[in-house]
């Protein structure tokens, strides 16, 4: 399995000199995360964007790091305002992979649980699902792509028909 880092809020760091929530060049919020677990995953930042400053060549980026790479199992830190954009970039390039998007709607500075938890699920999910697929993971719920949408309004994850 190897874990992608394209930023977005759940690495958004208090800039005190911007006054700002910024995304760094680092993958310092998984690797804290990666630190109580007692494998080690593969770990590769990419990106390091908020995720509506993502365009379609960050998407091919991603697309072209999973086409040339030797793993099958991929989990994506992504923004969550955009995720379903590039889930559904990613599921028009692979069927013979399974990828799960996941994110935050905190960061993982401010707030450690959400984070924790959506990147501990997606990488148990991303090990136990035997269908390839793209694949959400948010709020505690992990579902095809197209069945888990963001509601703006609510700030959450929810399950669609």
């Amino acid at each position: 399995m190897l874990i992608l880092n394209s930023g977005g809020t759940f690495n958004k760091r208090y800039n005190p000199i911007s006054g700002s929530l910024e995304v760094p060049y680092d993958n310092k919020a998984i690797e804290e995360i990666l630190q109580s677990v007692y494998f080690q995953y593969g770990l590769a930042g990419v990106v390091y964007k908020d995720s509506l400053e993502m365009d379609s060549n960050d998407r091919k980026m991603l697309a072209n790091i999973i086409l040339e790479s030797t793993d099958d199992t991929f989990v994506i830190v992504h923004g969550t305002d955009t995720m379903d954009i590039s889930a559904e970039f990613l599921s028009e390039v692979f069927d013979d992979r399974k990828i799960v998007l996941t994110g935050a709607m905190q960061p993982f500075a401010i707030d450690t649980i959400e984070a924790s938890l959506n990147l501990g699920m997606a990488i148990g999910f991303a090990q136990a699902v035997q269908e390839n697929g793209v694949f959400i993971c948010m709020n505690g719920l992990v579902k095809p792509w197209n069945k888990l949408v963001k509601n703006k309004n609510m700030g959450r994850f929810e399950f669609v028909e």
